[in-house]
Parts: structure tokens; sequence; C-alpha cells
């Protein structure tokens, strides 16, 4: 299998669980818990002390929603994608990187969604991160 399928791979089956996960939580009023795959600025797990770097920063303006991951960028290290999720387990928006992209900023339109909303970033080497927020 070559790097880009199992990429591929991987990130589906992150998003297959953090969609699980997503929809547990609506349904039961807690937050997403996984650990060794999900990780959050309240928990850090393996990585403390990284949120800094990997949880998704999310600006709100009007009915955009910008998130920004402040983490470098480079072949080795750097984040793979941003999606954006309801809390029902809804994708309404994603973006995939390159290493050789600047910055890890997406922007997504969150017109007609009303609630919690799900920011993910993924990053190659430190997993997944989720910030919550609501609009």
């Amino acid at each position: 299998m070559n790097k880009r399928n199992f990429i591929k791979s991987s990130l589906l089956m992150v998003a297959g669980t953090l969609l699980t996960s997503v929809k547990v939580m609506s349904e039961s009023k807690q937050k997403p818990k996984a650990p060794g795959i999900i990780y959050s600025e309240a928990d850090q797990g393996k990585w403390d002390g990284k949120s800094g770097s990997h949880a998704p920063v999310v600006k709100v303006e009007g009915s955009q929603v910008t998130l920004t991951t402040e983490h470098g960028m480079s072949d080795k290290h750097y984040i793979v994608r941003h999606t954006l999720v309801t809390e029902k387990g809804e994708v309404v928006g994603a973006k995939t990187f390159k290493p050789t992209d600047e910055k890890a900023v997406s922007t997504f339109s969150v017109d007609g969604h009303k609630g919690k909303l799900v920011a993910t970033s993924f990053c190659n080497l430190h997993d997944l991160w989720v910030t919550e927020f609501s609009v």
C-alpha cells in the first residue's frame, strides 16, 4: 500500500471514529471520549503540552467559521486535514493540506447551522485534535 492510500485509509478510519463519538456525545450529552485516538485542550493524553499547536483555533464571523492550527508544515510533520462536523455527525466541510502548504487554515460556511459544532485537526504524527464550540 502506498503512502497516499495509507493516509486516506487512516483518515477514513479516524473520521468514522470521530463521527461515532460525536453521535454518542449528542445522544448522551457527554464529551467524546476515545483515549489514544481523539485529543483536545482539556484531554491531551499522551500528547500533553501539544494542544497549542494541534487543537484547532476557531474564529466565528457571521456565517463563516475559520479554523487555524498553529503548526509548522514540513514533509515530516504537518497538519493533514481540518474537518467541521455538526453535533449529529454531519460533515459541514473539510479541507486536506499538503506538507508544502504554508499554513493550516480553512474557512467554512455555517449558514443554517445552529448549536454545537466540532472542529478537527489531524496531525500526521500527533493524531486527531478536536475543539467544540457553538454557533
